[in-house]
């Protein structure tokens, strides 16, 4: 078994073990999304969202691509294909690092620290920097719109036919009544 591959198994195997929950895309351990919680002491707070990862064949020696399927307000995250913009996973990966301290440290790091100066969400960053009480206020908004566990268990990828949209059968009436349609 070469060395990469065994890696990859140990480092998802950690984050399987781990308090996250990880589903494997078709029992591949190169591909699988992470349900991932909104740290405490932000207005990510309370927010639930699928993140997709996919680790490369030269895995820890080069970075894994990470995404997020339901929508998220940040100015490192880009708001329609969910891509992250952070060094460390970006240019200064190490395989020193693994998956567990993608979702322990780093995510949560980039949510309670944004950087508006690198921004891949132009108005997230250009509201933090005017007017950080509404730029909160609006990431709030997005967490109780878009990140909660009904919308990270339909987060889907966009990428295939409209079969894939979620129709207003699997709302209950109630949460009809308070969704903008």
């Amino acid at each position: 078994m070469s060395s990469p591959r065994r890696r990859i198994e140990t480092d998802v195997m950690k984050l399987l073990m781990s308090d996250y929950e990880v589903t494997l895309v078709n029992d591949n351990m190169q591909e699988f999304y992470v349900r991932f919680h909104g740290p405490k002491d932000t207005p990510f707070n309370g927010g639930v969202w699928k993140v997709h990862v996919e680790l490369p064949d030269q895995y820890p020696y080069k970075s894994p691509s990470i995404g997020f399927m339901n929508k998220i307000f940040h100015p490192n995250i880009d708001e329609l294909s969910g891509s992250v913009c952070l060094d460390v996973i970006n240019q200064t990966w190490s395989p020193m690092f693994d998956m567990v301290n993608i979702f322990e440290a780093f995510l949560p790091q980039l949510l309670r620290y944004p950087n508006p100066t690198d921004p891949l969400n132009g108005d997230a960053a250009a509201l933090l920097m005017r007017e950080p009480t509404a730029y909160e206020q609006k990431v709030r908004e997005y967490v109780s719109k878009y990140a909660t566990k009904e919308a990270a268990d339909a987060a889907t990828d966009d990428s295939g036919s409209e079969d894939d949209m979620s129709s207003l059968d699997s709302f209950s009436d109630d949460e009809i009544g308070t969704m903008e349609l």
